[in-house]
């Protein structure tokens, strides 16, 4: 058991390390969504929890196609990712998002986040609510991209609305009883 427990904490902490891999919007729906956000998902550790809303904001900025937001979301992502020891090189990526020149650029970087982001809650202690994770098969000319939600409604950040509902969960991440 203990050998278990050592395992399943050494992958949580180097999970965020795995990196190989129109202007619009709507600012109240978003703020909506991540207040919806924040009072369904609780994890245990509050680094963690503003990884995780962090994330979510950014993601809901890509479902809206809202660039300039994206940058800011992903500009406040980048130090809370590099504070959380493993994440440094995933804050990296954040970074990344931060500066890209369209929204395109930003959704392609986002691929890469979330594969770390998505490492790092499969292994979070969760206390309450669903993590969702989703897959695009479009996304990224076909390679597929995946990405963390709320909700298990698809709500697609690589398309927005051009394929909002494109995708589907691959799994659900719950506490663990």
């Amino acid at each position: 058991m203990r050998k278990y427990l050592a395992v399943m904490l050494i992958t949580g902490i180097v999970s965020c390390t795995n990196t190989e891999k129109k202007v619009a919007g709507n600012s109240d729906t978003t703020a909506k969504v991540e207040a919806a956000v924040q009072n369904n998902v609780e994890l245990k550790d509050a680094k963690v929890q503003a990884i995780y809303d962090g994330y979510i904001a950014l993601k809901n900025t890509l479902v809206n196609t809202n660039f300039d937001e994206a940058k800011k979301t992903a500009a406040a992502l980048g130090p809370v990712l590099a504070a959380y020891k493993g994440c440094e090189n995933t804050a990296l990526i954040a970074d990344r998002i931060a500066s890209a020149k369209d929204v395109a650029a930003q959704r392609k970087e986002f691929t890469a986040l979330s594969t770390d982001v998505i490492a790092l809650f499969k292994h979070a202690d969760l206390k309450k609510g669903s993590i969702y994770v989703q897959h695009c098969p479009m996304a990224n000319n076909g390679d597929g991209g995946d990405w963390l939600a709320a909700e298990n409604k698809i709500q697609n950040p690589y398309y927005g609305d051009e394929m909002m509902e494109c995708g589907r969960v691959l799994e659900e991440i719950k506490p663990a009883m």
